[in-house]
């Protein structure tokens, strides 16, 4: 593994540690850590399975949880990498990198990481990132203590999608991607850290917001915004049915235990978080 950063004795701070074997220039990247209705870490898995991604390291600092994720019996980092090669419809874009987290990150060590990040991207000459978030439903609130955004937007019938561009290329690409700019709002934690300093840098970063329905993990509102990620990786053409099938068996769960239990639709996330996978 190669790190960005001192190797003996205690970290001077946070490193991207990634497989010296992958080719990490000129290429994309997609961040996907905790947002509402775990939009990201569901729109993460699939794009994994869909692309062929695979693991190729991770972040490490010895400030973040000791913690490790098994699946399938294999020890994972909290933030981790995973890489391919699929074709993306951005000029001199060799691979994809996706970042995901299901943790979210301590907000002392948000600032620290971001800089890694950024600093590694600028050695390795990334193309271009994407951030995957959400935002809750109008009239709804989240359980993520304070991290999720506020946006204000135009409520309409659909699943609403809203698009961030760090850079006036990046804005003008959203257009073409029939994504309205979000025109105000309030975004937090990692995803605001890594868009400021984007923007900061003037690079070519855009975060791409979905509605989802806080009260559980929103499949339906992942197969939305995978729809739109289908104009990014043009050659693989994403399909989101599976994930609306997702959708509707989650759904009729959920309405089935709640039925069983005489409960409203209100019922806690917390319950209802636990049914998916």
């Amino acid at each position: 593994m190669k790190a960005h950063g001192p190797l003996g004795g205690l970290m001077d701070g946070p490193s991207l540690r990634i497989n010296t074997i992958i080719e990490q220039e000129n290429t994309m990247v997609i961040a996907c850590f905790p947002s509402v209705g775990m939009v990201s870490s569901i729109v993460a898995h699939y794009l994994i399975d869909h692309l062929e991604l695979e693991f190729v390291g991770g972040l490490v600092d010895d400030r973040l949880p000791t913690l490790s994720l098994i699946q399938e019996g294999v020890p994972l980092p909290p933030i981790r990498a995973y890489a391919g090669k699929p074709q993306c419809s951005i000029d001199g874009c060799d691979q994809v990198i996706l970042l995901m987290s299901e943790m979210v990150v301590p907000e002392p060590l948000v600032h620290k990481i971001v800089w890694a990040l950024f600093e590694w991207s600028k050695e390795h000459q990334v193309l271009a990132g994407i951030v995957i978030d959400a935002f809750a439903k109008a009239g709804m609130k989240s359980n993520m203590d304070g991290v999720e955004p506020v946006v204000e937007y135009e409520d309409t019938d659909g699943i609403d999608v809203v698009g961030i561009g760090c850079n006036e290329t990046v804005r003008d690409m959203l257009k073409e991607m029939d994504i309205p700019l979000l025109q105000q709002g309030v975004i937090r934690g990692m995803n605001a850290g890594i868009l400021s300093e984007a923007t900061r840098r003037g690079l070519g970063t855009m975060s791409i917001m979905v509605e989802a329905d806080p009260r559980w993990p929103d499949a339906r509102a992942a197969a939305v915004l995978i729809e739109k990620l289908n104009a990014l990786l043009p050659s693989i053409d994403l399909p989101n049915q599976p994930l609306i099938e997702e959708a509707e068996k989650l759904e009729a769960q959920l309405k089935a235990l709640m039925d069983s239990a005489g409960k409203s639709e209100d019922s806690s996330p917390s319950t209802n978080a636990m049914l998916y996978g």
